[in-house]
Protein backbone atom coordinates (compact mmCIF):
# COMPACT_ATOMS: atom_id res chain seq x y z
CA UNK A 1 0.00 0.00 0.00
CA UNK A 2 2.70 2.48 0.95
CA UNK A 3 4.77 1.27 -2.65
CA UNK A 4 1.64 2.43 -4.12
CA UNK A 5 1.37 5.44 -2.63
CA UNK A 6 4.65 6.59 -3.22
CA UNK A 7 3.97 5.07 -7.05
CA UNK A 8 0.98 7.53 -6.78
CA UNK A 9 2.86 10.95 -6.03
CA UNK A 10 5.81 10.31 -8.43
CA UNK A 11 3.20 9.95 -11.09
CA UNK A 12 1.26 13.09 -10.18
CA UNK A 13 4.38 15.26 -10.07
CA UNK A 14 4.84 14.47 -13.73
CA UNK A 15 1.75 14.59 -15.12
CA UNK A 16 -0.30 16.70 -12.58
CA UNK A 17 2.16 18.18 -10.69
CA UNK A 18 1.15 21.67 -9.93
CA UNK A 19 -2.47 19.84 -8.56
CA UNK A 20 -0.01 18.03 -5.66
CA UNK A 21 0.23 21.03 -4.20
CA UNK A 22 -3.57 21.62 -2.85
CA UNK A 23 -5.46 19.41 -4.27
CA UNK A 24 -8.65 20.63 -4.13
CA UNK A 25 -7.78 23.65 -5.88
CA UNK A 26 -8.02 23.11 -10.18
CA UNK A 27 -6.42 26.43 -10.78
CA UNK A 28 -2.83 25.98 -9.77
CA UNK A 29 -1.72 23.96 -12.70
CA UNK A 30 -2.92 26.85 -14.70
CA UNK A 31 -1.16 29.44 -12.54
CA UNK A 32 2.21 27.26 -12.36
CA UNK A 33 2.01 26.68 -16.93
CA UNK A 34 3.59 30.66 -17.15
CA UNK A 35 6.60 28.92 -15.35
CA UNK A 36 6.90 26.26 -18.19
CA UNK A 37 6.93 28.71 -20.30
CA UNK A 38 9.61 31.06 -18.91
CA UNK A 39 11.65 28.43 -18.68
CA UNK A 40 11.04 26.84 -22.30
CA UNK A 41 11.77 30.46 -23.93
CA UNK A 42 14.95 31.37 -22.17
CA UNK A 43 16.43 27.94 -23.04
CA UNK A 44 15.61 27.81 -26.36
CA UNK A 45 17.08 31.43 -26.94
CA UNK A 46 20.46 28.99 -26.41
CA UNK A 47 19.39 27.71 -30.01
CA UNK A 48 18.47 30.92 -31.36
CA UNK A 49 21.93 32.06 -31.32
CA UNK A 50 24.37 29.61 -33.70
CA UNK A 51 21.71 29.98 -36.14
CA UNK A 52 21.71 33.90 -36.69
CA UNK A 53 25.08 33.87 -36.15
CA UNK A 54 25.72 31.56 -38.83
CA UNK A 55 22.86 32.78 -41.40
CA UNK A 56 23.38 36.56 -40.14
CA UNK A 57 27.05 36.47 -40.56
CA UNK A 58 27.09 37.89 -36.89
CA UNK A 59 30.38 38.81 -34.65
CA UNK A 60 30.21 36.90 -31.54
CA UNK A 61 29.17 39.85 -29.31
CA UNK A 62 26.45 40.54 -31.71
CA UNK A 63 25.17 37.09 -31.59
CA UNK A 64 24.93 37.62 -27.47
CA UNK A 65 22.38 40.09 -28.35
CA UNK A 66 19.87 37.69 -28.04
CA UNK A 67 19.94 37.17 -24.83
CA UNK A 68 20.79 40.27 -23.59
CA UNK A 69 17.70 41.48 -25.21
CA UNK A 70 15.76 39.20 -23.83
CA UNK A 71 17.10 39.96 -20.10
CA UNK A 72 17.35 43.25 -20.12
CA UNK A 73 13.46 43.67 -20.87
CA UNK A 74 12.92 42.26 -17.52
CA UNK A 75 14.68 45.20 -16.17
CA UNK A 76 12.72 47.77 -18.33
CA UNK A 77 9.60 45.86 -17.82
CA UNK A 78 9.85 45.88 -14.42
CA UNK A 79 11.12 50.10 -14.30
CA UNK A 80 7.98 50.63 -16.56
CA UNK A 81 5.66 49.01 -13.97
CA UNK A 82 6.69 51.19 -11.68
CA UNK A 83 6.49 54.24 -13.64
CA UNK A 84 2.99 53.14 -14.91
CA UNK A 85 1.57 52.81 -11.27
CA UNK A 86 2.65 55.95 -9.74
CA UNK A 87 1.46 57.57 -13.43
CA UNK A 88 -1.87 56.51 -11.92
CA UNK A 89 -1.47 57.11 -8.39
CA UNK A 90 -2.03 52.85 -7.66
CA UNK A 91 -0.29 49.89 -8.05
CA UNK A 92 -0.41 48.81 -11.84
CA UNK A 93 -1.51 45.03 -10.57
CA UNK A 94 -4.24 46.14 -7.53
CA UNK A 95 -5.63 48.00 -10.47
CA UNK A 96 -5.95 45.45 -12.88
CA UNK A 97 -5.95 42.13 -11.02
CA UNK A 98 -2.87 39.71 -10.70
CA UNK A 99 -4.85 37.00 -13.30
CA UNK A 100 -5.89 39.94 -15.34
CA UNK A 101 -2.47 40.78 -15.15
CA UNK A 102 -0.68 37.97 -15.82
CA UNK A 103 -3.03 37.26 -19.43
CA UNK A 104 -2.35 40.99 -20.49
CA UNK A 105 1.50 39.65 -20.00
CA UNK A 106 0.64 36.89 -22.48
CA UNK A 107 -0.95 38.81 -24.68
CA UNK A 108 2.53 41.29 -24.82
CA UNK A 109 4.61 37.93 -25.26
CA UNK A 110 2.29 36.95 -28.11
CA UNK A 111 2.53 39.93 -29.56
CA UNK A 112 6.51 39.73 -29.71
CA UNK A 113 6.38 36.13 -31.40
CA UNK A 114 4.21 37.69 -34.51
CA UNK A 115 7.56 39.69 -35.21
CA UNK A 116 9.37 36.53 -35.58
CA UNK A 117 7.66 36.10 -39.31
CA UNK A 118 8.60 39.15 -40.64
CA UNK A 119 12.08 39.09 -39.20
CA UNK A 120 11.96 35.75 -40.98
CA UNK A 121 11.20 36.78 -44.27
CA UNK A 122 13.43 39.69 -44.72
CA UNK A 123 16.68 38.22 -42.07
CA UNK A 124 16.23 41.25 -40.12
CA UNK A 125 18.39 40.77 -36.99
CA UNK A 126 17.19 43.87 -35.52
CA UNK A 127 13.33 42.88 -36.03
CA UNK A 128 14.07 39.10 -34.14
CA UNK A 129 16.01 40.67 -30.79
CA UNK A 130 12.32 43.36 -30.88
CA UNK A 131 10.43 40.46 -31.07
CA UNK A 132 12.28 38.59 -28.27
CA UNK A 133 12.34 41.91 -26.28
CA UNK A 134 8.59 41.98 -26.46
CA UNK A 135 8.22 38.89 -25.28
CA UNK A 136 10.52 39.41 -22.15
CA UNK A 137 8.62 42.61 -21.49
CA UNK A 138 5.58 40.36 -21.70
CA UNK A 139 7.25 37.70 -19.08
CA UNK A 140 8.38 40.39 -16.41
CA UNK A 141 4.26 41.80 -16.00
CA UNK A 142 3.73 37.53 -15.95
CA UNK A 143 6.57 37.25 -13.25
CA UNK A 144 5.57 40.65 -11.09
CA UNK A 145 2.48 38.73 -10.56
CA UNK A 146 2.39 35.34 -10.40
CA UNK A 147 5.89 34.76 -8.05
CA UNK A 148 3.70 36.18 -5.23
CA UNK A 149 0.23 34.91 -6.33
CA UNK A 150 2.05 31.18 -5.58
CA UNK A 151 3.34 32.20 -2.59
CA UNK A 152 0.11 33.93 -0.70
CA UNK A 153 -2.63 31.61 -2.14
CA UNK A 154 -1.90 28.88 0.51
CA UNK A 155 -0.02 28.64 3.78
CA UNK A 156 2.19 31.61 4.25
CA UNK A 157 4.88 28.68 5.65
CA UNK A 158 4.95 26.74 2.50
CA UNK A 159 5.07 29.42 0.21
CA UNK A 160 8.80 29.05 -0.82
CA UNK A 161 8.31 25.31 -1.34
CA UNK A 162 5.14 26.15 -3.43
CA UNK A 163 7.37 28.17 -5.58
CA UNK A 164 10.37 25.46 -5.28
CA UNK A 165 7.75 23.46 -7.55
CA UNK A 166 6.95 26.30 -9.63
CA UNK A 167 10.44 26.50 -10.76
CA UNK A 168 10.58 22.64 -11.07
CA UNK A 169 7.77 23.12 -13.74
CA UNK A 170 10.20 25.90 -15.42
CA UNK A 171 13.36 23.73 -15.50
CA UNK A 172 11.23 21.01 -17.37
CA UNK A 173 10.69 23.92 -20.03
CA UNK A 174 14.61 24.29 -19.86
CA UNK A 175 14.95 20.95 -20.41
CA UNK A 176 12.73 20.29 -23.39
CA UNK A 177 12.44 23.63 -24.64
CA UNK A 178 15.80 23.33 -26.74
CA UNK A 179 15.36 19.52 -28.01
CA UNK A 180 11.31 20.63 -29.51
CA UNK A 181 13.20 24.24 -31.01
CA UNK A 182 15.63 21.79 -32.74
CA UNK A 183 13.43 19.12 -33.44
CA UNK A 184 10.94 22.10 -35.20
CA UNK A 185 14.17 24.24 -36.86
CA UNK A 186 16.94 21.50 -37.95
CA UNK A 187 14.76 17.82 -37.85
CA UNK A 188 17.21 16.36 -35.28
CA UNK A 189 18.50 17.46 -31.97
CA UNK A 190 22.10 17.36 -32.58
CA UNK A 191 21.23 19.66 -35.82
CA UNK A 192 23.27 23.28 -36.13
CA UNK A 193 22.94 23.64 -39.69
CA UNK A 194 19.77 25.59 -41.49
CA UNK A 195 19.65 26.61 -45.18
CA UNK A 196 16.99 29.33 -44.69
CA UNK A 197 15.47 31.25 -41.89
CA UNK A 198 12.01 30.57 -42.86
CA UNK A 199 12.03 27.73 -40.34
CA UNK A 200 12.24 30.15 -37.92
CA UNK A 201 8.71 30.75 -38.25
CA UNK A 202 6.36 28.15 -37.20
CA UNK A 203 7.63 27.15 -33.99
CA UNK A 204 7.50 30.87 -32.40
CA UNK A 205 4.24 31.61 -34.31
CA UNK A 206 2.86 28.31 -32.33
CA UNK A 207 4.23 29.27 -29.42
CA UNK A 208 2.23 33.14 -29.34
CA UNK A 209 -0.71 30.74 -30.22
CA UNK A 210 -0.22 29.07 -27.04
CA UNK A 211 0.13 31.85 -25.57
CA UNK A 212 -2.95 33.44 -26.05
CA UNK A 213 -4.68 30.32 -25.22
CA UNK A 214 -2.74 30.33 -21.71
CA UNK A 215 -4.28 33.82 -21.70
CA UNK A 216 -7.79 33.03 -21.89
CA UNK A 217 -7.35 30.29 -19.26
CA UNK A 218 -6.09 32.55 -17.12
CA UNK A 219 -9.11 35.44 -17.93
CA UNK A 220 -11.80 32.86 -17.32
CA UNK A 221 -10.20 30.94 -14.41
CA UNK A 222 -10.84 30.89 -10.67
CA UNK A 223 -7.52 32.44 -9.66
CA UNK A 224 -7.87 35.17 -7.21
CA UNK A 225 -7.49 38.65 -9.25
CA UNK A 226 -6.21 40.05 -5.69
CA UNK A 227 -4.20 39.43 -2.87
CA UNK A 228 -5.66 39.74 0.66
CA UNK A 229 -2.40 40.97 2.50
CA UNK A 230 -4.60 40.54 5.72
CA UNK A 231 -2.75 41.43 9.26
CA UNK A 232 0.29 42.63 6.93
CA UNK A 233 -0.99 45.71 6.47
CA UNK A 234 -0.94 46.39 9.64
CA UNK A 235 2.71 46.57 9.67
CA UNK A 236 2.63 48.49 5.84
CA UNK A 237 0.60 51.71 7.71
CA UNK A 238 3.63 52.11 9.61
CA UNK A 239 5.91 52.38 6.47
CA UNK A 240 3.93 54.49 4.17
CA UNK A 241 5.00 55.37 0.22
CA UNK A 242 7.16 52.71 -1.36
CA UNK A 243 7.98 49.23 -1.24
CA UNK A 244 11.56 50.52 -1.23
CA UNK A 245 11.35 51.84 2.25
CA UNK A 246 11.30 47.96 3.64
CA UNK A 247 14.72 46.36 4.27
CA UNK A 248 13.62 42.80 3.79
CA UNK A 249 13.44 43.89 -0.06
CA UNK A 250 16.25 46.41 -0.22
CA UNK A 251 18.64 43.81 0.94
CA UNK A 252 16.61 41.13 -1.06
CA UNK A 253 17.22 43.14 -4.35
CA UNK A 254 20.69 42.78 -3.87
CA UNK A 255 20.34 39.12 -3.04
CA UNK A 256 18.60 38.44 -6.29
CA UNK A 257 21.00 40.41 -7.88
CA UNK A 258 23.88 38.39 -6.94
CA UNK A 259 21.92 35.20 -6.88
CA UNK A 260 21.02 35.29 -10.31
CA UNK A 261 24.74 36.25 -11.42
CA UNK A 262 26.36 33.64 -9.68
CA UNK A 263 24.07 30.95 -11.50
CA UNK A 264 24.69 32.79 -14.68
CA UNK A 265 28.42 33.40 -14.29
CA UNK A 266 29.36 29.55 -12.86
CA UNK A 267 27.43 28.14 -16.29
CA UNK A 268 28.67 30.37 -18.59
CA UNK A 269 32.15 30.29 -17.72
CA UNK A 270 31.75 26.72 -17.27
CA UNK A 271 33.12 25.80 -21.07
CA UNK A 272 36.11 27.98 -21.02
CA UNK A 273 37.26 26.23 -17.78
CA UNK A 274 36.89 22.75 -19.09
CA UNK A 275 38.87 23.68 -22.46
CA UNK A 276 41.72 25.59 -20.33
CA UNK A 277 42.41 23.00 -18.22
CA UNK A 278 41.13 19.58 -19.59
CA UNK A 279 41.17 20.50 -23.38
CA UNK A 280 37.64 19.45 -24.05
CA UNK A 281 36.47 19.95 -27.46
CA UNK A 282 33.73 22.56 -28.02
CA UNK A 283 31.26 20.06 -29.08
CA UNK A 284 31.79 17.86 -26.16
CA UNK A 285 30.91 20.21 -23.53
CA UNK A 286 27.45 21.07 -24.34
CA UNK A 287 26.36 18.41 -21.74
CA UNK A 288 27.88 19.01 -18.98
CA UNK A 289 26.47 22.59 -19.50
CA UNK A 290 23.08 20.84 -19.65
CA UNK A 291 23.72 18.87 -16.32
CA UNK A 292 24.14 22.36 -14.60
CA UNK A 293 20.54 23.72 -15.14
CA UNK A 294 19.25 19.94 -14.81
CA UNK A 295 20.72 20.37 -11.78
CA UNK A 296 18.37 23.22 -10.55
CA UNK A 297 16.00 21.07 -11.71
CA UNK A 298 17.06 18.53 -9.72
CA UNK A 299 17.47 20.91 -6.49
CA UNK A 300 13.74 22.27 -7.05
CA UNK A 301 12.03 18.99 -7.31
CA UNK A 302 13.66 18.24 -3.84
CA UNK A 303 12.52 21.35 -2.23
CA UNK A 304 9.09 20.85 -3.97
CA UNK A 305 7.96 17.64 -1.87
CA UNK A 306 7.30 19.74 1.48
CA UNK A 307 4.39 21.61 -0.93
CA UNK A 308 2.52 18.34 -1.45
CA UNK A 309 0.86 17.81 1.74
CA UNK A 310 1.47 14.49 1.87
CA UNK A 311 2.07 12.36 5.11
CA UNK A 312 5.77 12.42 6.72
CA UNK A 313 6.69 9.45 5.75
CA UNK A 314 5.59 9.41 2.62
CA UNK A 315 7.59 13.11 2.23
CA UNK A 316 11.04 11.23 2.66
CA UNK A 317 10.57 8.71 0.59
CA UNK A 318 10.31 11.36 -2.15
CA UNK A 319 12.78 13.24 -0.92
CA UNK A 320 14.95 10.61 -2.71
CA UNK A 321 13.10 9.70 -5.00
CA UNK A 322 12.17 12.88 -6.89
CA UNK A 323 15.78 14.49 -7.21
CA UNK A 324 17.31 10.96 -8.78
CA UNK A 325 13.68 10.98 -11.38
CA UNK A 326 15.08 14.88 -12.53
CA UNK A 327 17.98 13.32 -12.73
CA UNK A 328 17.10 10.64 -15.15
CA UNK A 329 15.27 12.76 -17.46
CA UNK A 330 18.67 14.70 -17.98
CA UNK A 331 20.05 11.50 -18.67
CA UNK A 332 17.14 10.68 -20.96
CA UNK A 333 17.09 13.37 -23.05
CA UNK A 334 20.90 13.81 -23.65
CA UNK A 335 20.77 10.43 -24.03
CA UNK A 336 18.07 10.98 -27.05
CA UNK A 337 20.24 13.62 -28.08
CA UNK A 338 23.07 11.37 -29.06
CA UNK A 339 25.61 12.57 -26.32
CA UNK A 340 27.52 10.61 -23.99
CA UNK A 341 25.89 9.99 -20.38
CA UNK A 342 28.70 7.25 -19.57
CA UNK A 343 30.79 9.95 -17.20
CA UNK A 344 27.85 10.98 -15.63
CA UNK A 345 26.13 8.70 -12.98
CA UNK A 346 28.84 9.68 -10.68
CA UNK A 347 27.05 12.78 -10.00
CA UNK A 348 24.69 10.18 -8.26
CA UNK A 349 26.71 10.69 -5.31
CA UNK A 350 26.56 14.43 -4.87
CA UNK A 351 23.15 14.63 -5.25
CA UNK A 352 22.92 13.12 -1.44
CA UNK A 353 24.58 16.25 -0.55
CA UNK A 354 21.59 18.00 -1.61
CA UNK A 355 19.21 15.67 -0.53
CA UNK A 356 21.25 15.95 2.93
CA UNK A 357 20.84 19.91 3.00
CA UNK A 358 17.33 19.69 1.96
CA UNK A 359 16.74 17.90 5.40
CA UNK A 360 18.67 19.98 7.56
CA UNK A 361 16.73 23.38 6.12
CA UNK A 362 12.98 21.84 7.21
CA UNK A 363 11.16 23.67 5.31
CA UNK A 364 12.68 27.15 6.47
CA UNK A 365 13.40 30.11 3.78
CA UNK A 366 15.49 31.98 5.52
CA UNK A 367 17.32 28.46 7.07
CA UNK A 368 17.78 26.78 3.20
CA UNK A 369 19.23 29.88 2.07
CA UNK A 370 21.75 29.82 4.69
CA UNK A 371 22.71 26.09 4.11
CA UNK A 372 22.56 26.19 0.78
CA UNK A 373 24.69 29.26 0.24
CA UNK A 374 27.56 27.62 2.08
CA UNK A 375 27.49 24.53 0.29
CA UNK A 376 27.54 26.54 -2.85
CA UNK A 377 30.90 28.24 -1.36
CA UNK A 378 32.40 25.11 -0.45
CA UNK A 379 31.37 24.04 -4.47
CA UNK A 380 33.40 26.62 -5.24
CA UNK A 381 36.05 26.28 -3.26
CA UNK A 382 36.69 22.66 -3.78
CA UNK A 383 36.30 23.32 -7.48
CA UNK A 384 39.06 26.21 -7.16
CA UNK A 385 41.04 23.98 -5.24
CA UNK A 386 40.75 20.77 -7.26
CA UNK A 387 41.52 19.19 -10.38
CA UNK A 388 40.24 17.04 -13.80
CA UNK A 389 36.40 16.19 -13.57
CA UNK A 390 36.54 16.97 -10.10
CA UNK A 391 36.88 20.26 -10.23
CA UNK A 392 34.12 20.05 -12.99
CA UNK A 393 31.72 18.37 -11.23
CA UNK A 394 32.34 20.76 -7.75
CA UNK A 395 31.40 23.30 -10.31
CA UNK A 396 28.22 22.17 -11.68
CA UNK A 397 27.04 21.10 -8.08
CA UNK A 398 26.51 25.06 -7.80
CA UNK A 399 23.67 24.53 -9.58
CA UNK A 400 22.26 21.97 -7.03
CA UNK A 401 22.33 24.58 -4.27
CA UNK A 402 21.31 27.70 -6.44
CA UNK A 403 17.92 25.90 -7.03
CA UNK A 404 15.72 26.56 -4.53
CA UNK A 405 17.51 30.23 -3.42
CA UNK A 406 15.26 32.31 -5.99
CA UNK A 407 11.84 31.11 -4.11
CA UNK A 408 14.08 31.31 -0.23
CA UNK A 409 14.86 35.23 -1.45
CA UNK A 410 11.70 36.14 -2.87
CA UNK A 411 9.42 34.70 0.18
CA UNK A 412 11.40 36.53 2.21
CA UNK A 413 11.80 39.61 0.96
CA UNK A 414 7.88 40.54 0.28
CA UNK A 415 7.10 39.69 3.42
CA UNK A 416 5.12 42.24 5.18
CA UNK A 417 4.87 44.13 2.21
CA UNK A 418 1.36 43.98 2.42
CA UNK A 419 -0.29 46.53 -0.31
CA UNK A 420 3.18 47.01 -1.61
CA UNK A 421 3.67 43.85 -2.59
CA UNK A 422 3.24 43.98 -5.87
CA UNK A 423 5.93 46.88 -6.19
CA UNK A 424 8.00 44.79 -4.12
CA UNK A 425 7.97 42.05 -6.56
CA UNK A 426 8.58 44.39 -9.86
CA UNK A 427 11.28 45.61 -8.37
CA UNK A 428 12.95 41.91 -7.44
CA UNK A 429 12.45 41.20 -10.78
CA UNK A 430 14.23 43.88 -12.12
CA UNK A 431 17.39 42.83 -10.59
CA UNK A 432 17.43 39.87 -12.34
CA UNK A 433 19.79 41.39 -14.60
CA UNK A 434 22.56 40.52 -12.28
CA UNK A 435 22.64 37.43 -14.77
CA UNK A 436 24.53 39.72 -17.24
CA UNK A 437 26.74 41.73 -14.51
CA UNK A 438 28.20 39.45 -12.71
CA UNK A 439 29.13 36.87 -15.32
CA UNK A 440 30.85 39.85 -17.25
CA UNK A 441 32.82 40.85 -13.94
CA UNK A 442 33.93 37.17 -13.77
CA UNK A 443 34.59 36.81 -17.48
CA UNK A 444 36.79 40.15 -17.20
CA UNK A 445 38.66 38.41 -13.85
CA UNK A 446 39.32 35.04 -15.59
CA UNK A 447 42.15 37.09 -18.10
CA UNK A 448 45.56 35.30 -16.92
CA UNK A 449 46.82 38.75 -15.81
CA UNK A 450 43.70 39.12 -13.39
CA UNK A 451 42.96 36.16 -11.53
CA UNK A 452 42.81 33.39 -14.19
CA UNK A 453 39.54 31.37 -15.44
CA UNK A 454 40.11 29.20 -12.02
CA UNK A 455 40.11 31.90 -9.41
CA UNK A 456 37.42 33.88 -10.70
CA UNK A 457 34.99 31.95 -9.23
CA UNK A 458 36.11 34.01 -6.20
CA UNK A 459 33.06 35.80 -7.58
CA UNK A 460 30.64 33.65 -7.06
CA UNK A 461 32.18 33.09 -3.04
CA UNK A 462 31.27 36.44 -2.71
CA UNK A 463 28.06 35.96 -3.59
CA UNK A 464 27.13 33.52 -1.82
CA UNK A 465 28.90 35.16 1.27
CA UNK A 466 26.77 37.96 1.14
CA UNK A 467 23.24 35.45 0.60
CA UNK A 468 24.10 33.97 3.71
CA UNK A 469 24.72 36.97 5.55
CA UNK A 470 21.61 38.25 4.31
CA UNK A 471 19.77 35.00 5.32
CA UNK A 472 20.59 35.61 8.88
CA UNK A 473 19.76 39.57 8.63
CA UNK A 474 16.71 38.68 7.25
CA UNK A 475 15.80 36.59 9.74
CA UNK A 476 16.33 39.38 12.42
CA UNK A 477 14.22 41.76 10.68
CA UNK A 478 11.58 39.65 10.11
CA UNK A 479 11.61 38.44 13.78
CA UNK A 480 11.25 42.28 14.60
CA UNK A 481 8.14 42.76 12.88
CA UNK A 482 6.49 39.51 14.00
CA UNK A 483 7.31 37.37 11.04
CA UNK A 484 8.49 34.30 10.94
CA UNK A 485 8.85 31.49 8.55
CA UNK A 486 8.90 28.05 9.75
CA UNK A 487 7.54 24.70 8.55
CA UNK A 488 4.66 22.97 9.97
CA UNK A 489 4.45 20.42 12.78
CA UNK A 490 3.85 17.12 10.00
CA UNK A 491 6.96 18.57 8.08
CA UNK A 492 9.49 18.10 10.99
CA UNK A 493 7.85 15.00 11.97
Amino acid sequence: MFFREVFTECLFFIILAPMSIQRPSATLPILISVFFFWGFVAASNDILIPVFKQQLKLEQWQSQMISFAFYVAYTVGSLLYVLISRIIGEDLLNRLGYKNGIALGLVISALGTLLFYPAAETASFGLMISGLFIVGLGFSLQQTAANPLVITIGDPRKGAQRLSLAGGINNIGTTIGPVIVSFALFGSIAGSNLDSLSAVKGPYLILGAAFLLVALLFKFSSLPNQIAHGERDTETTAVEGSAFKFPQLRLGMIAIFLYVGVEVSTASNLPEYMRVYLNTPVNEIAPYVSLFWASLMIGRWTGAVGSFGVKPSLAKVLNVLLPYLAFGIFLFVNAIGGHDITPFPIYAAVIVVLILADYLSKGDPAKQLLIFSLCGIASLIIGMLSEGMFAVYAFISVGLFCSTLWPCIFTLAIAGLGKHTNQGSGLLIMMIMGGGFVSLLQGWLADDQLLSIRYSYLVGVACFAYLAWYAVKVSQLLRQRGIAYHSSPETEA
